[in-house]
């Protein structure tokens, strides 16, 4: 025991517990206690030299301990056991605080860093370890907001470290389910063999393979097959192929049962791979605001999918198709407030000197557009791109909900497909869900029925989320994968300590010129 633990016990043993909550940093001062001493420093209270404190958090922390050091060994005790527990949140791959072997020369220098590594600990909880405005071009989702510092001083004073690192990460049932999951599937990456790659090459239905056991046992393991009960022979069945299919179309995948180039990057994945997309997946949930408005709609962008939450509850959920890679739907926060029938879409100059480059009177008429002010207008009509409705957004970005005049393209499993924009499968019954919602349906009806482009302004706005999750769950509460179509996991899964690897991306497909 050294001698500043022992002085730590004299002066707070005997002293109540309220007592010692009041005094704050004035006791906490006089008990350091950061074992051992490193040579050369007398026992006592640490004195911090405010001119190596240059973060304006860490400056706030000691100017309110008096510039003096803030762990005593209970507090530095219980900030070594958070730290231990981080596996759960998928930031064990970070060292936060310095080994022994990098410890500080003096005991001023290790509280310091030690006050760093707990912010920066913080920080990664309540609002991510990486930024997202660094790694998006375009993301306006709002981050959540608090005075880290300020908690984490109340927080040493108090003697209640853990309690309060366990309450700034995501509450929430999904996190929970996605947290469990990592630490399931890191443990089975530890210990399991390295998953041996299946060889290219198609097998199709009747065929005779080698390789049909392998991914039978895939299929079993990923719950698209029961264990099973007999031998297992080289055919590939059309059992098969239906279990194989239905594992395409949830990785986006076009689902024809065949077992080609981008089926097999998914059989192959293993419990390493699952374990670094949650932990990309947790990180994405870190960067979001724990209190999403109770009504609102968000969109997953990596599953294309749509959900509509109405006073806290799902009430709606449906396919959307959204941009393509290269043309990718950005990271938005951007509410809808009104509606509009009978749209017409101005064509964007991109398109309108791009893929229409040279485009000439006939396919103008075909399409029912015409040139106003040196701008291709479609009129409004079935044919219309944007379909019948079209959900306007408040946003510099151009984006918005929309109808479309392809529905057929919902049926695909691959749905990055547009330029941008969000395609809602039957838009027309989701804008009369929401203008029965928001007491509009008759002003709607009215002028859907006009045949001409009318605005329906809504009594108030409907936030919108544009969210990037291919790990998530699903209806049943089971954590889902998707692939990474958009390749945006690489940047902060290595950031996260993970060993960069190559993003399974869909495959931009020129389906349409509709936004």
């Amino acid at each position: 025991m050294t001698v500043k633990t022992v002085r730590a016990r004299l002066a707070f043993g005997s002293m109540p517990l309220l007592a010692f909550a009041m005094t704050g940093f004035a006791h906490l001062a006089a008990a350091q206690a950061i074992d051992p001493l490193p040579a050369g420093i007398s026992a006592g209270p640490i004195q911090i030299d405010r001119q190596a404190v240059t973060d304006p958090a860490l400056r706030a922390i000691y100017a309110k301990a008096g510039w003096h050091g803030v762990w005593s060994t209970a507090n530095a005790e219980a900030f070594d056991s958070v730290l231990a527990d981080r596996t759960r949140h998928g930031l064990d791959r970070v060292a936060f605080l310095p080994t022994s072997d990098e410890q500080a020369a003096t005991a001023a220098a290790g509280d310091i860093a030690r006050t760093k590594a707990a912010l920066d600990y913080a920080t990664a909880l309540a609002r991510g370890r990486t930024d997202p405005t660094a790694l998006h071009q375009v993301y306006t989702l709002p981050r959540p907001t608090a005075d880290l510092a300020a908690g984490l001083t109340r927080a040493l004073a108090r003697g209640d470290l853990a309690a309060w690192f366990d309450g700034l990460a995501p509450q929430d049932a999904e996190y929970k389910a996605l947290s469990d999951a990592y630490v399931a599937f890191s443990a089975k990456a530890t210990v399991a063999a390295p998953v041996q790659a299946i060889p290219s090459g198609l097998i199709r239905v009747g065929d005779r393979d080698p390789r049909v056991a392998t991914i039978l046992e895939q299929l079993v393991e990923s719950g698209y097959l029961p264990a099973p009960t007999k031998a297992v022979s080289m055919l590939y069945t059309q059992e098969i192929a239906d279990a194989l299919k239905r594992l395409q179309t949830d990785y986006g995948i076009a689902a024809d049962g065949v077992v080609g180039p981008e089926t097999l990057k998914v059989l192959n994945l293993g419990a390493g791979d699952r374990a670094r997309a949650l932990a990309v997946g947790l990180e994405r949930r870190r960067w979001l605001s724990r209190t999403p408005p109770a009504t609102r709609i968000d969109v997953n962008t990596a599953a294309a999918q749509l959900r509509y939450y109405r006073d806290g509850t799902m009430i709606d959920q449906r396919k959307v198709i959204v941009g393509e890679p290269g043309r990718e739907t950005p990271a938005l926060s951007s509410p809808i407030f009104r509606l509009v029938a009978n749209p017409t879409w101005t064509v964007p100059k991109s398109i309108q000197n791009g893929e229409m480059a040279n485009v000439g009177e006939a396919y103008l008429a075909e399409h029912n557009m015409v040139v106003r002010d040196g701008w291709i207008v479609q009129q409004p009509g079935p044919s219309n791109a944007l379909g019948l409705v079209k959900f306007d957004m408040a946003n510099d970005q151009a984006i918005y909900l929309h109808d479309t005049s392809a529905p057929a393209l919902f049926e695909r499993s691959q749905r990055h497909l547009s330029h941008g924009c969000v395609r809602v499968e039957d838009a027309l019954g989701f804008a009369q869900m929401l203008a029965q919602d928001e007491g509009v349906a008759e002003a709607w009806q009215t002028a859907q029925d006009s045949g001409e482009m009318t605005f329906v302004p809504l009594p108030r706005r409907i936030p919108v989320r544009l969210l990037y999750h291919n790990v998530y769950l699903d209806d049943g509460g089971k954590v889902a994968f998707r692939t990474d179509p958009y390749g945006w996991n690489d940047p902060i899964a290595e950031q996260l300590g993970f060993a960069k690897a190559s993003a399974k991306r869909a495959e931009a497909q020129a389906i349409d010129i509709g936004p």
